[in-house]
């Protein structure tokens, strides 16, 4: 048994009588840019920006100055926002909250010392913004958010160590949803968190943090839509040593033409469904929710077989196909909740909010 929920939290929990703050919301994609004004969590409106082929196909971080000017065509000249929150891309190693968007992280991004990853654009616009109007400027939760145990960092090779990058803006948004719906407490709540999009996240979480997760970028869980997930060394090495790839020629491969991409040459979840009358096709697909299965059951066992449910989120839990084929194989865990989609920029007010509020404090980045 699921349910599925609506997209915020009910204005009660947040919403403030006397602190109402107007706040800026940004969260760039690979091809557009999603942005948004909330009145503390209620979102007054939002917009996404499609860039055509041209624009997104250039250097990083040669399209800041086209997405900037883009984004504040849509803003009045003097507009009534108190602060900004931007989706955080890769950074060294975090715990997770709210950090103020400061020099050493500006540089970081502008360098693409981590990765170069188009969320990395989010602080940069964010920066920009806010040094013109003298408002402060956050990221939440980044992808590089690393709160492992550390038995989880452990591989079987010297010098190699798992890393966390996952979906943990979207991921730890849901956990609090969650446990609210449940009503318990999230500080005490132990949840299996898969978001599925593109890219697959499928995290243990304990009190909120993310004590194990697979790398939802490169080498680790099942393949999803255009990434490889784990994969046997036997044919990583032919790759290298027979083929001749390059490291970067690899991780386009493994990161973008992949998966159903790869497989199927289809990145679309519903016109794969569509054709899952064909044994090739649906043999896939099966195995898709096979590994996604298998990993679900992995997070499971992280947390001792002890969690308070499982919680399915990203775009693909929009089909009713899919989480059906998905919970048969994890009813283990009884209770399931889906959110679908992906919920960034509630999730940036939703931490930026406590900060402003004065009952959190920003964390600073080094």
């Amino acid at each position: 048994m699921y349910r599925r929920y609506p997209l915020f939290f009910s204005r009660r929990t947040t919403r403030l009588k006397d602190n109402i703050f107007f706040i800026l919301t940004i969260n760039p994609g690979s091809t557009s840019t999603e942005f948004g004004v909330f009145e503390n969590t209620n979102c007054l409106w939002k917009k996404v920006i499609e860039h055509n082929t041209e624009e997104s196909s250039k250097p990083l971080i040669n399209q800041l100055s086209s997405r900037l000017s883009t984004l504040t065509e849509f803003l009045p000249k003097e507009p009534k926002i108190d602060a900004i929150a931007a989706r955080g891309g890769p950074l060294k190693p975090l715990v997770g909250g709210a950090y103020l968007v400061n020099d050493t992280m500006v540089n970081d991004y502008q360098n693409g010392s981590y990765s170069n990853h188009a969320s990395n654009l989010g602080a940069l616009m964010a920066f920009k913004i806010a040094n013109q109007f003298k408002i402060p400027a956050y990221i939440v939760d980044p992808v590089t958010t690393d709160e492992f145990i550390p038995e989880a960092r452990i591989s079987g090779v010297p010098g190699i160590t798992r890393k966390s990058r996952s979906h943990a803006l979207n991921i730890k948004f849901c956990v609090r949803k969650a446990s609210e719906e449940l009503n318990i407490n999230a500080k005490q709540s132990q949840f299996v968190v898969a978001h599925l999009g593109s890219g697959f996240s499928i995290a243990a979480v304990k009190h909120t943090k993310i004590i194990d997760v697979n790398d939802a970028l490169l080498g680790m869980g099942p393949f999803s839509i255009e990434r490889a997930g784990a994969l046997p060394l036997s044919g990583i090495l032919d790759f290298v040593f027979t083929d001749n790839k390059s490291r970067e020629e690899l991780e386009y491969i493994f990161s973008k033409k992949s998966g159903f991409s790869g497989l199927l040459g289809n990145r679309d979840l519903r016109s794969v469904e569509k054709r899952l009358n064909e044994s090739e096709v649906k043999n896939i697909y099966q195995a898709m929710i096979y590994q996604i299965a298998k990993e679900i059951g992995s997070a499971y066992a992280v947390l001792d077989g002890a969690v308070d449910g499982l919680i399915l989120t990203g775009g693909l839990t929009h089909s009713n196909i899919f989480c059906d084929a998905l919970r048969k194989k994890t009813s283990f865990i009884q209770q399931a909740m889906i959110y679908p989609g992906s919920f960034e920029l509630e999730a940036l007010v939703a931490g930026v909010l406590p900060i402003l509020n004065q009952k959190e404090k920003a964390k600073i980045y080094k």
